[in-house]
């Protein structure tokens, strides 16, 4: 963690604002008035009183939403905002629940960029006040259509049923100055369909851990989904931190998570039939219509040119999708390996349609070399172990293959995944440590013992210590 954090720190990357605490206000700018107290709102039809109104903004007005997504895959036409069963749609119609007193901790510059926003130029204090109230979820930007992601998984190699985005709401999708698209998305803004007996809160301490291994991550040049703000508040929720029955107060804090998308393998997940071990299944099963809009979508909008090289053969298209999934995937957890990173709760409902590192929660860097090192405190078997997680992530690509069934045949799917997965990972993993290592001028075939033995050395003399 500490080589990561020093990645981040020689960035031109966190604007970190003073915070407002006890007996000190937070700042005050243009928007000051509107952030201390979050003002009465009108109930939502069919969910809880209070929820935040759609305005305008200074600093963010330039934000250019276009929602792809929305209208690409099927909604929920029910407004129950209370935790439900979810069938036949992707996303469910959310609004977030407004905070006391936002502020901002952190936000990245460079995350920000992305979304055509630039370094505020004139009045920063009323930029931060912007940011804190919008990116807290207290008023919604125009034209953005809070929802929540309805998906399911494998949680401990067991089939959990549905899951869906329990404290993460998508916004929208926001064109960037090259036409890039990017999903915005708050992480802690309340309540969903999803949130099952949560609260759809997240606190400080995680906020913050999230935020700082997102941009750490994205420059170490590992795939990542970004953090653009850290908006916390003096709304409070008891969390037992430790988990040995001392539950305290803490801050409920919002993350505003930045990436091209945030579908994952558990998103095809929603079709499963009932689970011969755990007797679960997910909320669409039979809807294959929306298996096929699903395909659609992902790889007309994020594998253009997969699209546009089998457009006249499905299978042939899925095919290589599925392909090139497998393929990063395998350089992703390379790139893991090579810098001692432990995600921590590998299920495939954490897993990115796009290769991408997603949902810091218990995650960690090995300070020293250890393979069975386990970095989640509740992974009481030690699955998603340091050294686990390459042989996991194939697993999980195997419970995406039979996801895609009947769109994708089983029989291709397993022989891609064999013919490509473990050859992509060595490849990629030994490019990267002869680079850690210095040998880029002569490449041999004896360079992977030699990672090896290294790698146990270090093992074995940290262990006499």
């Amino acid at each position: 963690m500490a080589a990561a954090l020093r990645s981040l720190h020689r960035s031109p990357l966190v604007l970190l604002p003073a915070a407002a605490g006890p007996g000190r206000p937070g700042r005050i700018g243009s928007l000051g008035a509107a952030m201390q107290q979050p003002a009465a709102l009108p109930a939502r039809p069919g969910g809880p009183e209070g929820g935040a109104q759609a305005g305008g903004g200074g600093w963010l007005g330039a934000l250019r939403f276009d929602n792809l997504a929305l209208r690409s895959l099927p909604v929920d036409a029910s407004e129950d905002g209370g935790p439900r069963a979810v069938p036949g749609a992707c996303f469910s119609r959310v609004r977030p629940s407004p905070l006391q007193n936002p502020r901002l901790v952190a936000m990245s510059l460079p995350a920000l960029a992305l979304l055509g926003l630039e370094a505020p130029a004139a009045d920063r204090e009323a930029a931060e006040a912007e940011a804190a109230l919008y990116f807290s979820g207290n008023q919604l930007l125009a034209g953005s259509e809070p929802a929540a992601h309805c998906y399911c998984g494998h949680q401990f190699g067991s089939f959990a049923g549905q899951l869906g985005d329990g404290a993460a709401m998508y916004l929208g999708e926001v064109l960037g100055p090259r036409g890039e698209r990017w999903e915005i998305q708050l992480k802690g803004a309340g309540l969903t369909p999803f949130s099952r007996q949560a609260d759809g809160r997240k606190v400080l301490r995680s906020s913050i851990r999230e935020f700082l291994c997102s941009e750490a991550m994205f420059h170490l040049g590992i795939p990542t989904t970004r953090a653009g703000t850290c908006v916390t508040s003096d709304s409070k929720v008891v969390r037992d931190i430790f988990y040995d029955g001392n539950p305290k107060s803490e801050r409920c804090t919002v993350v505003l998570r930045i990436a091209s998308t945030f579908i994952r393998f558990g998103s095809f997940e929603i079709f499963k039939p009932t689970d011969e071990y755990t007797g679960r299944k997910g909320p669409s099963v039979n809807r294959n219509d929306i298996r096929i809009q699903m395909l659609d979508y992902v790889i007309s909008t994020f594998y253009p040119e997969i699209q546009e090289a089998y457009s006249d053969n499905s299978i042939q298209r899925n095919a290589a999708f599925f392909k090139e999934i497998t393929k990063r995937t395998a350089r992703l957890v390379a790139e893991w390996q090579c810098v001692g990173f432990c995600h921590g709760v590998l299920n495939t409902d954490n897993m990115s349609i796009v290769g991408l590192t997603i949902d810091y929660g218990p995650f960690g860097f090995m300070d020293r070399y250890d393979p069975e090192h386990i970095c989640n405190g509740s992974d009481n078997t030690g699955r998603y172990a340091y050294n686990k997680q390459p042989e996991i992530c194939k697993w999980n690509l195997g419970k995406l293959a039979e996801a895609l069934v009947p769109e994708l045949p089983l029989e291709i799917s397993e022989l891609i995944l064999e013919e490509e997965y473990d050859a992509e990972f060595e490849k990629h993993y030994l490019q990267k440590m002869r680079k850690k290592l210095g040998l880029i001028q002569l490449e041999l075939e004896e360079d992977s013992k030699m990672v090896s033995e290294l790698l146990e050395t270090m093992h074995l003399t940290d262990n006499c210590q």
